[in-house]
Formats: structure tokens, C-alpha cells, sequence
């Protein structure tokens, strides 16, 4: 039998102590009227969990538009828990590390696996460098790529990380190869309640794969835009189509290629200006974008916008000719420089902000 949302796992732990349905109401009511900050949006969400509706509110991150407001069934949400529990072969009493804001679905999300799967769950403070117990072992935990980076070195203990919200740079993929826990790249938006795919990524603990997988009871296809269709009756009612252009191996396999609203067609050329990125990170420690600047003959040039950086513009153009797996397409045309970048409250690059932002100054 499927759970239901208004049931709490009788193997439920929030730091350290087992709490009943109404047991939790009260530490929720504590955590708003005592706690810190993260703590209050903590118990502001477990109100909501808790109360009689059978849906909530939650907002998206507005990293590719502006934020909104998205109505979710919780048992959508309970659905997404079981999904994530059967991938990874979660069980009662495992134990998990909570350490995203649960301002956003992902920290929500997190809550709710330990509430419904009876996992043993340990909130800290949300931040871009996590405090946590290392000696600790952990079962499952999920990270933005920016906290997997200042804690890389003390995850030893934690046995499946997933990582999503922001794209992976080499380095710390790099990073990540040495490392013995296993890491699983995330797909998913706060439409589908989190992730609906994964893709293992390569560290001592076994190989990487390039193609992201579905989670069960989930399948893709594509719509004529070569856009990902997700198809998850459980998640949501109907076909959800992505501006996300993907290589579909299968209809439960894609590779990600780019989004669709970022592609720059350059004299007949079409560029994925994601793809293009990757091959450049070896060679710029800054944060940079790749876009489309309008252009009398070729329609649209390919430009570098980089934040920041430390090195003048005729070194980052050398370095970037000497990279040898670039085509004569990929080599930028201009290259433009800004102090900030356009961000989210949580500290994702607003693209389409940023392009406008330089290329109208």
C-alpha cells in the first residue's frame, strides 16, 4: 500500500528523536518562534506538510524566469519520496543529512523522504559551506554543487550524494573521481516535485555514465523541437514539455544537450552554448557564459561573458584558441567582462539577465 501524506514513518527521526503527527506540529510551532532563521522556514514548511490541505505552495528557484508560485499535491510529493527511495534502495532507519534550505523544493523534498520513507534525518544550517558531523556515517544527502566543492574532503562518510541545481564544473568532477561515496548528477525542476532522472558520476565507488536515467514509474520522448517530454502520471497529471534539447537514447536515457531558449544559430550553425562551456572550464577559474550577440552577417556571433576576471582579455581569448577539441565555430568573437553576475536569492546565474544586462550596456 502506497503511503499517504498525512502518515509519519514510525522509524521517523528529526535530529535524533522520533516524533509523532502532532508531536511534529509542536516542533514546528517551537522552530518559528525560536529558531534560526533556516529553522523557522523549516517550520514554516512543516506546517504547511502538517495542516489539512492536500497541497502547498512552493516556489521556483528562477534560474531560467522569474520566480512562481507552483501548486503541488503532496501526495505528488509522497510519490517522488517512494521514487527516490526504490532508486537508491533507501530503508527505514537509514540515516540522511539535510543541509539545503527549505525555502525551495529540494529542501522540502528532503523532509519529506524522511518523514514518509522513516529515515533518521539530521538538519544543519544551509550554507555554501555546510558544518556537519564528519565522523557521522551517513546514508543519503543532497548538495548543490557549490557546498560539494568546499566539503569534497569530508564526505568520506556520506554513502550516496546527489547533486543538482547548478551545473557540475570539471574540477570538482575531478574532485568527485577520488572521492569513495557515490554521486548521482540530478535532473528535475519544482514541477516535477525534484529529480525525475540521475546520472552516476565516475569515483572510486564504481564507473560514471553519460546518459541520465529515470527514476520508476517515469519515461521521456520528445517533442519536434528534439525538447524533453516527461511523462510522470504520479507527479504530475499531464505530459510536461522542457525547453531542455536532449540526445534520447530510450524513452527512460537522454543526454542533456541545452536549452532550447539559449541555442545561437551563427551563420547556419546551431550552438549549444552549455556544451561549449564545458569544454572551456579547464581553462577559466571565473564564472562565465557563453551567448548570442546579433550580427549583420552571421546572424548571431558567439560571445564569452566573463565575471570578473583576473586576467586580461587577449590572455583568456590565447588560452581559449589553444583548446584543441574546439571547431572554428566555438571560438568566441568578443569577449565581454562584468563585476557581477545576475543571480537568484539562492545564487543561480540568471542567464537571460545577465546577456541583456552586458550586451544593452
Amino acid at each position: 500500500m502506497t503511503p499517504k501524506y498525512n502518515k509519519i514513518h514510525n522509524r521517523f527521526k528529526l535530529n535524533g528523536l522520533h516524533f509523532s503527527y502532532e508531536d511534529l506540529k509542536e516542533v514546528a510551532y517551537s522552530l518559528i518562534k525560536e529558531g534560526e532563521p533556516y529553522e523557522k522556514v523549516t517550520g514554516n514548511f512543516l506546517i504547511d506538510w502538517l495542516n489539512q490541505d492536500d497541497f502547498l505552495y512552493v516556489i521556483t528557484s528562477g534560474s531560467t524566469g522569474q520566480p512562481k508560485a507552483i501548486k503541488l499535491k503532496k501526495q505528488a510529493m509522497v510519490n517522488s519520496a517512494i521514487a527516490t527511495g526504490d532508486y537508491f534502495g533507501l530503508e527505514p532507519g537509514d540515516t540522511a543529512l539535510d543541509c539545503l534550505p527549505s525555502h525551495y523544493i529540494a529542501g522540502k523534498m528532503m523532509l519529506v523522504r524522511a518523514i514518509i520513507l522513516g529515515l533518521e534525518i539530521d538538519c544543519v544550517k544551509p550554507s555554501a559551506h555546510p558544518i556537519f558531523d564528519y565522523e557521522k556515517k551517513y546514508d543519503f544527502c543532497a548538495m548543490i554543487p557549490l557546498q560539494l566543492k568546499h566539503t569534497i574532503n569530508y564526505t568520506q562518510n556520506i554513502k550516496t550524494i546527489i547533486v543538482g541545481g547548478s551545473m557540475i564544473t570539471k574540477p570538482l568532477l575531478e574532485q568527485i573521481k577520488h572521492s569513495s561515496s557515490k554521486f548521482y548528477e540530478t535532473y528535475g525542476m519544482t514541477e516535477t516535485v525534484t529529480h525525475v532522472a540521475v546520472r552516476r558520476l565516475e569515483s572510486t565507488s564504481g564507473t560514471g555514465e553519460e546518459f541520465f536515467n529515470a527514476l520508476p514509474n517515469i519515461s521521456f520522448n520528445k517533442d519536434e523541437r528534439n525538447c524533453l517530454v516527461i511523462n510522470a502520471s504520479k507527479l504530475v497529471e499531464e505530459a510536461l514539455v522542457t525547453n531542455d534539447i536532449v540526445d534520447l537514447k530510450s524513452d527512460t536515457s537522454f543526454k542533456l544537450l541545452g536549452r532550447f531558449d539559449n541555442v545561437i544559430n551563427s551563420g547556419g550553425v546551431k550552438l549549444f552554448p552549455e556544451q561549449i562551456e564545458k569544454k572551456f572550464q579547464p581553462v577559466i577559474d571565473e564564472r562565465f557564459i557563453l551567448a548570442g550577440e546579433d550580427d549583420g552577417t552571421l546572424g548571431e556571433k558567439l560571445v564569452l561573458i566573463i565575471e570578473n576576471p583576473r586576467d586580461c582579455k587577449d590572455s583568456i581569448a590565447d588560452r581559449i584558441k589553444h583548446l584543441r577539441d574546439l571547431t572554428k565555430f566555438e571560438i568566441p568573437k568578443e569577449i565581454y567582462v562584468t563585476d557581477k553576475f545576475v543571480e537568484t536569492v539562492n545564487g543561480k546565474i540568471q542567464r537571460n539577465k545577465t546577456v541583456k544586462m552586458v550586451l544593452d550596456s
